[in-house]
C-alpha cells in the first residue's frame, strides 16, 4: 500500500510539473477555506455530504473595469466515501473581457492508517471561454488588427492531492496544468492561458469545548509573477460562529465571518483592505458565500467540521 502511494504520489507531482508557468491569473478568492474544490479537485467529496457553494467577489470597489468573480461549486462522495465527484463553474469579468470555466472533478480517497490518516487524489476536466470585447476600451487607433471582439476557447485539465485527517490538511495541486496560447489570423498571440501551482495547508486545534482554532497558509505560484501568500486564522466558536482575520503577503489585510444557520446552510462575508498605495483610489474587496449541504446524516445539530 505505501508503495502504490507513493507511485501516484510521484506521478502527480510529475504531471504537475511537467508545463511551464508564466503569468498570474487564476481566480483569487480570500475565503479559499470553504471553496477548496474550486482549485483542488482532490477535495470533491471529502465533506463528506452533497455540498454546494457559491461565492462572489468584488475587488477594488469603485475602480472601473476592476475584477469581479462568480463561483459556483457542487461535490458529493459516492461508493462509501471513496470516490468523490463534482461540477464547477467560475465567470471572472475585468477590463474588457470576461472569462468563464466550467469543469468536472473526480477524485479517489485511499485510507493511509488506523489513526484516521488519508490521501485524496483527483482529477479536474472542462473547458475555458475568453470574451473580449473591445467595444469598452477607449481605442485610439481603429485600424489596429488586435483591437476587435475576440471569442477564444482552451481546454482544462488540473491535478491534486490531498493528505488529511480531522485535524489538519495539506494540498497541492493545480487547476489547470495545460499552457494555451491563443493565436489570430496572423499569428499574432491574442491571449494566453498559463499553469498555476496552489500549496494549502491547514490545522484544528481544541482550544476547549466551545471554541476551535485554525490556522491556515495558502500559497499561489506561477513564473512571471510574485509569489502568492494567504495566512489566516479563524476561531469557530460552538460550531456556528466564524471570525478570523488573514493578511496576504505585500497586499492585503482582511477580516472573516462567517455563520452557520443550520445543519444545512452557511454564510459568510469577507473585506479585504488594501495595503499597497493603490489604496488611495478604491474602497476595499468585499467577498460573500453561501454553502448548502444535505446528507450530513446529523439531526437537529450543526456540522462540527471546520475544513
Amino acid at each position: 500500500m505505501k508503495k502504490n502511494i507513493l507511485y501516484i504520489l510521484g506521478f502527480v507531482i510529475m504531471l504537475m510539473s511537467s508545463a511551464s508557468i508564466k503569468a498570474q491569473q487564476d481566480s483569487q478568492y480570500t475565503q479559499y477555506m470553504y471553496n477548496t474544490v474550486s482549485f483542488n479537485p482532490a477535495y470533491a467529496g471529502n465533506r463528506g455530504a452533497l455540498s454546494a457553494t457559491a461565492a462572489y467577489r468584488n475587488q477594488w470597489l469603485g475602480v472601473e473595469g476592476a475584477p469581479e468573480t462568480l463561483n459556483f461549486s457542487i461535490h458529493t462522495p459516492i461508493n462509501l466515501e471513496r470516490l468523490g465527484v463534482g461540477l464547477g463553474f467560475t465567470n471572472d469579468k475585468i477590463g474588457p473581457s470576461s472569462e468563464s470555466t466550467a469543469t468536472a472533478d473526480i477524485s479517489y480517497t485511499i485510507p493511509i492508517n488506523r489513526y484516521d490518516l488519508k490521501l485524496s487524489f483527483g482529477v479536474k476536466a472542462g473547458l475555458n471561454i475568453l470574451d473580449i470585447n473591445m467595444n469598452k476600451l477607449n481605442i485610439y487607433d481603429p485600424s489596429d488588427v488586435n483591437l476587435v471582439n475576440k471569442t477564444l476557447t482552451s481546454p482544462v485539465v488540473g491535478v491534486g492531492l490531498y493528505l488529511h485527517t480531522t485535524k489538519w490538511y495539506v494540498g497541492l495541486s493545480t487547476p489547470n496544468m495545460l499552457n494555451s496560447e491563443h493565436y489570430d489570423d496572423i499569428k499574432v498571440s491574442t491571449a494566453s492561458e498559463k499553469m498555476h501551482m496552489f500549496f494549502t495547508a491547514g490545522y484544528v486545534f481544541d482550544l476547549n469545548s466551545s471554541f476551535k482554532f485554525k490556522p491556515a497558509i495558502q500559497t499561489k505560484a506561477v513564473i512571471g509573477a510574485p509569489l502568492s501568500v494567504d495566512v489566516s486564522a479563524n476561531f469557530l466558536y460552538n460550531n456556528r460562529l466564524t471570525l478570523g482575520a488573514a493578511y496576504r503577503w505585500d497586499a492585503a489585510v482582511s477580516f472573516l465571518t462567517g455563520f452557520q444557520v443550520n445543519e444545512n446552510i452557511m454564510i459568510g462575508y469577507s473585506y479585504d483592505y488594501d495595503l499597497s498605495d493603490f489604496s488611495n483610489y478604491n474602497d476595499g474587496s468585499h467577498e460573500i458565500f453561501i454553502r448548502f449541504e444535505l446528507g450530513n446524516g446529523l439531526k437537529n445539530k450543526v456540522n462540527p467540521r471546520f475544513f
